[in-house]
């Protein structure tokens, strides 16, 4: 065969910027289309264009790349419900802003689940971590945890919760709202039209607020 027509040789080594960075977003790109089982090394290191074995300097294995595009997923999560938080209007009572934030924060969980069924399995779907993120300066970090537990000090601030009835609050608002989430995703809501689901959302953050 011909120098001129002879096929490049795959690359061993990842010339064209942060390798890792690569094989990372090409694991988000799979899972956010199949949910974690279609994060798969080989497939990522195909995608980003490089020879398996490069893989292997960044992720040991195909749980390393699921562990680290699961981060990945959660932190959007997070993304999602913070811009929900921050888009509520700067009116009303404390208490009536703190509540506005409380279902904004439920709303963009919930929103992410339906539009980004994929990167929102992955996200759930295995071990992750529950530290809630530290509120500083405004911001309340990239952590869905900290996100709710930032919403519900918000209400006892505000009056709007007694203290006596935080402790553990956020993971029973959590868990409702989960539960619609995989319902809707994988129960006998499998189907339901997105104006529907939008509807029963809010009726359950009606139902979360009253039960707090």
């Amino acid at each position: 065969m011909s120098e001129k027509n002879r096929k490049p040789a795959p690359r061993s080594t990842y010339r064209h910027g942060d390798l890792r960075r690569a094989l990372l977003e090409a694991g988000i790109a799979l899972a956010r289309d199949g949910g974690p089982t279609a994060v798969v090394l080989r497939e990522a290191t195909r995608r980003a264009g490089v020879a398996p074995n490069a893989a292997y300097r960044h992720f040991a294995s195909r749980e390393d790349l699921l562990a680290a595009v699961r981060a990945e997923a959660v932190a959007a999560v997070g993304r999602a419900m913070e811009a929900e938080y921050r888009a509520v209007p700067a009116d009303g009572s404390p208490a009536e802003q703190a509540h506005a934030r409380v279902r904004a924060v439920g709303r963009g969980y919930l929103r992410f689940a339906f539009t980004e069924t994929g990167l929102f399995r992955t996200a759930f779907g295995g071990p992750f971590s529950l530290a809630p993120d530290a509120a500083a300066s405004g911001a309340i970090g990239h952590n869905p945890f900290g996100h709710l537990n930032a919403a519900l000090d918000a209400l006892v601030a505000a009056g709007a919760l007694p203290a006596t009835r935080r402790p553990a609050a956020e993971y029973l608002a959590w868990s409702t709202v989960h539960g619609l989430a995989l319902l809707a995703l994988d129960g006998p809501l499998q189907g339901v039209p997105p104006q529907t689901l939008e509807l029963l959302g809010e009726r359950l953050l009606d139902m979360v607020e009253r039960g707090l």
